[in-house]
Parts: structure tokens; C-alpha cells; sequence
């Protein structure tokens, strides 16, 4: 392939990748369409790719929870992560692990009340 051509497409693919990070953060956890990975940078500036598991409300506050695609240390393959929807004023939403136990577990447990519910166990 021929440099211009090249060039061409790493600049639309850099476009493409602005255009979704512009993109509202919960708008995406709510698309129900929405099947590509979450990506999320760590303090240390590394992307880390998860699986969208689900979004639930409790206490107020919107929760998701995503399974790591990437290995992250401490955690297993069959883990997933509570993670709340951090909207402070005037800044763009960012999402937050939720590091009270206490709660993971409640959203957990929320989780699977939604999943008996629409399954037609409760």
C-alpha cells in the first residue's frame, strides 16, 4: 500500500476514535445495541478493555458492572467489576470500581433480582 493511502486511513481511524470518545459515556452503557468493549485508561495511563454486563440503578446512582477482557492482577477470569457513574458538575462523567464491599455486593445482589424478574422467577 502506498504511503498516502496509508496515511488516509490511519487519519479517518484516528477520526473514528475521536468521534467515540466524544461520545456520552453513559449514552453508551444504556445503548442496548451497543456491543463493542468499553475501554477505560488506569492511573497509569493503560487501556483496559471490559464486557458490558450490565447497568443497573440502585440507591440513586447508576452502577454498571463489566467483565475485565484484559487481564487485570488481582482478578480472576470469571470476575466482573462493580464500577458507579461519577457526574460531577460541569465535567464529563467517569466511571468509578466501587471500592465499598458492602455495596458491590447490594448491586450484585440487585443484579440478580433483575435477572430472576426477567426470567419470570419472582
Amino acid at each position: 500500500m502506498d504511503k498516502k493511502k496509508v496515511q488516509k486511513i490511519e487519519e479517518v481511524s484516528k477520526k473514528v476514535e475521536e468521534e467515540v470518545q466524544k461520545q456520552d459515556l453513559v449514552d453508551v452503557l444504556l445503548d442496548e445495541d451497543n456491543k463493542e468493549p468499553i475501554v477505560l485508561v488506569d492511573g497509569n495511563g493503560r487501556k483496559l478493555s471490559f464486557e458490558q454486563i450490565a447497568v443497573i440503578p440502585y440507591n440513586d446512582k447508576l452502577y454498571c458492572v463489566l467483565k475485565p477482557i484484559d487481564e487485570i492482577e488481582n482478578v480472576q477470569d470469571d470476575e466482573a467489576i462493580v464500577f458507579f457513574v461519577d457526574e460531577q458538575k460541569g465535567q464529563e462523567p467517569v466511571l468509578m470500581v466501587e471500592t465499598d464491599e458492602k455495596v458491590a455486593i447490594e448491586v450484585f445482589e440487585e443484579y440478580y433480582n433483575l435477572l430472576d424478574e426477567a426470567e419470570g422467577k419472582k
